[in-house]
């Protein structure tokens, strides 16, 4: 599950991604602020890592980018930082690119290839815990679990069809532009939101 902090975050996430997200290859220059359309997250089995996909409306399409929020540093990832915020409540964040980040990879695999769901959120107020609706719902076009293979070491290369992950034998691909007009592909992760109605996909396991 993911726990959601009555907190003050400086700078706040879109704000970051504000100064991020101009100059990424993927998203043309719109000449406006994103604005976001909403989220997603994915559980951490060592509750150490945040692991959160914003999805992000510029020039009349909409984006997807996942993020990792960690305590610390996150070693050899210097290229793929977003930033870091103050939180009120957990202290100073790094905020990562999660396409570089072994911990999401790992989740994102999990979805894709055992049907692992994505984490509900519980807004914490007064030491009770709150569900929250989700904004957007995803999950899995396979059809039977598979297993998932090993995450270590990553690399990430940006291309036409969205950021291309490998591990080992793994390899992923994870949609920038989302295009609602595709028929939702075969080992994939699909998702929903408000004004979308048909499954879209998010990303695509090509190899295992």
């Amino acid at each position: 599950m993911a726990i959601i902090h009555q907190a003050t975050l400086t700078p706040t996430k879109m704000e970051l991604l504000e100064r991020w997200l101009p100059g990424r290859p993927w998203l043309p220059d719109s000449g406006s602020a994103p604005e976001k359309v909403g989220h997603f997250r994915f559980d951490d089995p060592g509750g150490e890592v945040g692991l959160e996909t914003i999805l992000v409306r510029s020039g009349g399409a909409v984006f997807q980018v996942p993020l990792s929020y960690r305590g610390a540093p996150l070693v050899g990832a210097d290229g793929f930082l977003v930033g870091t915020l103050e939180h009120s409540v957990l202290g100073t964040r790094w905020v990562y690119d999660a396409c570089a980040d072994p911990c999401y990879v790992r989740a994102l695999a999990g979805a894709v290839l055992a049907g692992q769901p994505q984490a509900k959120h519980y807004l914490q107020v007064d030491g009770a815990e709150k569900v929250l609706p989700e904004s957007v719902l995803v999950h899995s076009t396979e059809a039977a679990a598979a297993a998932v293979p090993d995450v270590e070491d990553v690399t990430v290369e940006e291309t036409r069809e969205g950021s291309v992950i490998r591990s080992g034998e793994l390899r992923i691909v994870v949609r920038r532009r989302l295009d609602a007009a595709e028929e939702p592909a075969a080992r994939a992760l699909i998702g929903t939101w408000e004004g979308q109605e048909t499954p879209v996909t998010l990303a695509v396991v090509t190899a295992a």
